[in-house]
C-alpha cells in the first residue's frame, strides 16, 4: 500500500568522512511513501538488527542494520551506537526512493524511526517519523523548534505533557499550542497536523503529536488545538498510533 504521505526529515554527512554541510529540516521529499509492504514490520511493530554501519548526520544518523529480513537502512535521531550492537527501531515507517541531497545518495528503501531504550518497548515511541500520519501512521517529525507558550485553560497541556499523562488523559478533551512541523491534508476524511512545542524527547519521540481535524493551517504557523486524546488507536492494516489528538477544533493563534 502506498500513501502520498511526505515525510519532514533531514539526512546528512558520512561518519568518519569529510565535514560536509547538513540538508535543512524544512523541505519533505516528493517520493511516495510506502506503507506495509510484504516482510517489513508492521506500524508499531519494531525493527531489530545489529548495527553494520553508521553514517552521522548530527542531530540525525544512518543506520544499516542486519536484521532477520536481510540487510536495511533506517533513520533516527542522533544516538552514540556502535558497530555490532543491536538495536530496536521503534514504530519504523518504510519509505521508497529517499535522496539524500548532502550524501548525493539516494536509499531505495529506508525506515523513518526512533531507537527504543534499553528495557523499553518498540511500541514506546509511537508517533512517529512521526512521523505519518494515516495509511502508514507516520513517525514524529524530527523537527527541533524553540518553546513555543503553553495554551491557556484547565485543560491546557504542553506535548510532553500529554504524552506523559496520556493513561489518564484517555478520551478526555485537551487543548494544546505548537508549531506546524508537518501536515497532510485530506487524508481519510482529515487533515493530518504534527505539532510541537519544543517540549517532550525526540529520542522518545514525545516531543511531537498529531492531531486530526477539519480545519485547515499551514507549515510552520503556531496553532492552538482543542480535541479528544486517543490512545492506542488503530486504523486496521496493522496502521496504530500510540496517541493522538482527534477531531481538534484548531485556531491560528
Amino acid at each position: 500500500m502506498r500513501g502520498a504521505i511526505p515525510l519532514l526529515l533531514v539526512l546528512a554527512t558520512t561518519f568518519g568522512c569529510q565535514s560536509k554541510k547538513s540538508d535543512a529540516v524544512v523541505a519533505a521529499p516528493t517520493q511516495p511513501m510506502a506503507g506495509a509492504m510484504p516482510g517489513a514490520p508492521a506500524m508499531g511493530a519494531g525493527l531489530t538488527g545489529k548495527v553494520l554501519e553508521r553514517i552521522d548526520a548530527s542531530p540525525y544518523c544512518y543506520l544499516r542494520l542486519q536484521t532477520a529480513r536481510g540487510e536495511v537502512w533506517a533513520a533516527v535521531p542522533e544516538a552514540k551506537v556502535e558497530k555490532g550492537t543491536e538495536v530496536t527501531v521503534a514504530n519504523p515507517m518504510l519509505m521508497s526512493n529517499f535522496e539524500s541531497k548532502t550524501l548525493k545518495r539516494t536509499f531505495a528503501e529506508i525506515y523513518f524511526g526512533a531507537l527504543a531504550g534499553p528495557g523499553e518497548a518498540a511500541t514506546a515511541a509511537a508517533p512517529a517519523v512521526g512521523a505519518p500520519a494515516p495509511m502508514g501512521a507516520p513517525v514524529p517529525a524530527p523537527v527541533l523548534i524553540a518553546k513555543v507558550d503553553k495554551a491557556a485553560g484547565a485543560d491546557a497541556r504542553t506535548v510532553g505533557e500529554i504524552w506523559a499523562q496520556k493513561g489518564g488523559l484517555k478520551d478526555k478533551a485537551v487543548t494544546v499550542r505548537g508549531k506546524v512541523v508537518k501536515y497532510n491534508p485530506g487524508v481519510m476524511g482529515k487533515n493530518w497536523i504534527h505539532l510541537q512545542d519544543g517540549s517532550g524527547d525526540p529520542s522518545k519521540g514525545t516531543h511531537d503529536i498529531t492531531v486530526t481535524s477539519q480545519d485547515t493551517v499551514a507549515m510552520g504557523q503556531v496553532v492552538t488545538a482543542q480535541g479528544v486524546v486517543r490512545v492506542d488507536k488503530d486504523f486496521g492494516s496493522g496502521y496504530r498510533y500510540g496517541m493522538l489528538v482527534e477531531d481538534a477544533k484548531v485556531v491560528k493563534k
